[in-house]
């Protein structure tokens, strides 16, 4: 498993190459490392090992990526989760789906990127005291302090980035940001980790809020969060 100074990352992957590559740079950067090949035995290890975050390849055969990412949701399980696709058609199939994961990347990737997704995803989950603010266009509100979010009077549970994305688009009410721009501040990577992460999750978020959502869209920029 590896000395698990930072925590244990949960790797599933079926393809043994791209697992063992994956666990030697994770254990590089501190972490301890479990691997599964297998959906089922995946979803047992999550319970039993309770790691700080998830590396998931979608196309897993039998149970795969997408199907576990829900069930540990729908289970009130929310671990970080950064998925791996291997194709844009597997990203395309999370496009306007709740599914609740906090990053994704396509392969083939760098090593040394995935371990450096993964601390940026536990750095979101874990993050600094905030500021007690509150902020709202439309029917979205989002309660800085309490990482809460509403859809009108309805509360809505939301993944760490998720939460950061609403939350900086409602800062900046009828203001378009680019998609490298928010990759940029909510990420905290350049865009050549690739734009369309941006849409699943806005997708994502427009899922959850409904009716609520105050997300337009500009066309060939990026978005904005407009007042009613």
């Amino acid at each position: 498993m590896g000395s698990p100074g930072r925590g244990l990352v949960l790797v599933v992957e079926d393809e043994a190459a791209i697992a063992e590559l994956a666990a030697l740079y994770l254990k590089r950067d501190g972490f301890g490392v479990h691997v599964e090949a297998d959906g089922g035995r995946a979803l047992e290890a999550v319970r039993r090992l309770k790691p700080v975050a998830i590396v998931l390849d979608i196309g897993l055969s039998g149970m795969d990526g997408i199907e576990i990412c829900k069930a540990l949701r729908a289970a009130g399980d929310w671990t970080p989760v950064l998925f791996v696709t291997a194709r844009d058609d597997e990203l395309d199939r999370l496009l306007g789906l709740e599914i609740g994961a906090d990053d994704y990347l396509t392969k083939p990737f760098s090593p040394r990127e995935l371990a450096a997704r993964v601390r940026t995803v536990l750095r979101r989950a874990s993050g600094a005291a905030p500021a007690a603010e509150t902020f709202a266009v439309g029917g979205a509100r989002v309660d800085v302090l309490s990482r809460r979010a509403w859809a009108g009077d309805v509360e809505i549970s939301l993944t760490s980035t998720e939460f950061d994305l609403l939350t900086h688009l409602l800062r900046h009410p009828g203001q378009v940001l680019s998609r490298d721009q928010l990759l940029s501040a909510v990420w905290g990577y350049a865009a050549a980790a690739g734009t369309r992460t941006v849409d699943v999750h806005v997708a994502q978020l427009r899922a959850k809020l409904g009716a609520s959502s105050p997300i337009r869209t500009v066309r060939g920029i990026g978005y904005a969060a407009d007042p009613a």
